[in-house]
């Protein structure tokens, strides 16, 4: 069963490749944008991912749609499920630059990436099994 599960992520390798593109990008812009609106419009942080992780569920839904797993399922069912997800990491995030940022003083910029990088994991698996 272990060798099961290794050949099937050894097949997927490809798809993850896109989808650490799409998360790649996705990081670059979503920082930006944080970054413009906490450090030039003066929005709190914790209210600036919020409205970031909403400007973002678009951008990774699509992308990962069509260019990672290639899916030509129905869109608005795979959006209700990625809209699922996207609102558990939404309140992770949320209580993750609470937590990081505002009790323990960490840098709003690398408490947001450190956030990130925590959900790349479990986000794949969910897309590929669940979601697309």
């Amino acid at each position: 069963m272990l060798k099961k599960a290794a050949m099937h992520l050894w097949s997927a390798r490809h798809q993850f490749v896109r989808y650490f593109f799409v998360g790649f990008s996705g990081l670059f812009l979503d920082m930006g944008t944080l970054y413009v609106l906490t450090d030039l419009w003066h929005v709190r942080p914790v209210l600036a991912v919020g409205i970031n992780g909403l400007l973002m569920l678009n951008y990774i839904f699509f992308l990962n749609k069509y260019f990672t797993f290639k899916s030509n399922g129905v869109t608005h069912k795979q959006m209700i499920k990625f809209f699922v997800l996207s609102g558990f990491n939404y309140v992770i995030a949320i209580l993750w630059m609470y937590f990081f940022n505002e009790k323990l003083g960490i840098n709003h910029l690398l408490a947001r990436v450190s956030n990130i990088i925590a959900s790349v994991a479990w986000n794949f698996l969910i897309y590929k099994f669940w979601v697309y």
